[in-house]
């Protein structure tokens, strides 16, 4: 095990009561642990993965959060997780299993390691890529199947392969895969793009992009790895073989809210209801970032949500 992680949880060992567990180090996670060592909260930071950031990490570049233009998704990630442990936070990496709340308001986190007592939670543990649940996409995953163009795009220099999904993150991907694949298809079920104005833009004016509309993957199929997709054109009632060596799956995300099922309420689509307060309606626990109903799933509003909930956090602490 890292010696820092071993350090780590000497410290927790020694913690009987938090007044705060973060679950989650993505960018509301980080910036609600920078918020509550500066309000000087017993905190510990649940997350599982060994390092923060979140999504973040597998964008490319990241051109919309002010006065960073141009800074790699990873870089600011690594720029975040720096800023919070120059402040004291303590990070553990164990995977969440269950939250529990007592009836005297204590919310116990227990984990596949042990448990957590805290008088506050900050539920921060983000969303996951959603899946085409189509033959084929599990079979060839890490074989040709992606969620993540600038994780893996590397591996298609010079080769065909299709985006999936009209949304900014299909945009994006579309883009950053052109620069260096000789093909890039980007396959819409729609008939119009959902993504930024300006992407669309982008997308429609690079050469190499060839988009598809009203269309549907049914198949992925191949040997050893991805070599050709099965597209369902709704408009014409027609199918088609496509050869690629790649396709990359940007169909949008589901928020890891499962854990909270029993707990507060969520929408339709599984995100907490709640406003940029976080406040739930369980006294003491609060969501932050992408995990609830919001208009925009951006860095800016996550950090954002990181920093009310803390504050949230300190006024449910001081009626306490």
């Amino acid at each position: 095990m890292n010696l820092r992680y071993l350090k780590q949880i000497d410290r927790k060992e020694a913690t009987a009561m938090y007044d705060l567990v973060i679950i989650g180090s993505g960018p509301a996670g980080m910036s609600a642990a920078i918020y509550a060592q500066r309000a000087k909260l017993q905190t510990v930071v649940l997350e599982r993965q060994p390092f923060g950031g979140g999504q973040i990490l597998n964008t490319y570049e990241v051109d919309n959060c002010p006065g960073i233009p141009g800074c790699g998704g990873f870089e600011l990630g690594m720029k975040l997780r720096d800023h919070a442990e120059s402040m004291g936070t303590v990070f553990v990496q164990e995977d969440v299993s269950a939250v529990e709340i007592r009836e005297d308001g204590i919310k116990t986190v227990r984990t596949g390691q042990g448990s957590y007592d805290s008088r506050t939670v900050i539920w921060a543990a983000g969303a996951e890529h959603r899946k085409l649940g189509i033959p084929g996409e599990e079979e060839f995953q890490g074989k040709g199947v992606s969620y993540c163009a600038t994780c893996d795009g590397a591996f298609f220099r010079g080769k065909t392969v299709a985006v999936v999904g009209g949304g900014n993150v299909a945009l994006e991907d579309a883009l950053f895969l052109a620069r260096g694949c000789s093909r890039v298809y980007l396959i819409l079920r729609r008939d119009v793009f959902r993504g930024a104005r300006i992407l669309q833009e982008k997308v429609l004016n690079t050469e190499n992009i060839t988009v598809i509309y009203n269309t549907q993957v049914e198949k992925i199929s191949g040997t050893t790895a991805v070599e050709e997709l099965v597209l369902h054109h709704k408009e014409q009632e027609e199918r088609e073989n496509l050869p690629v060596q790649g396709i990359f799956i940007a169909v949008g995300i589901t928020p890891n809210t499962k854990l909270l099922q029993n707990h507060v309420k969520l929408d339709e689509n599984g995100y907490v209801i709640a406003d940029e307060s976080g406040v739930t309606e369980i006294p003491g626990l609060f969501v932050a970032g992408d995990a609830r109903t919001k208009q925009l799933r951006q860095v800016v509003t996550a950090v954002s949500d990181g920093a009310n909930c803390v504050t949230s956090v300190e006024r449910y602490l001081a009626m306490l």
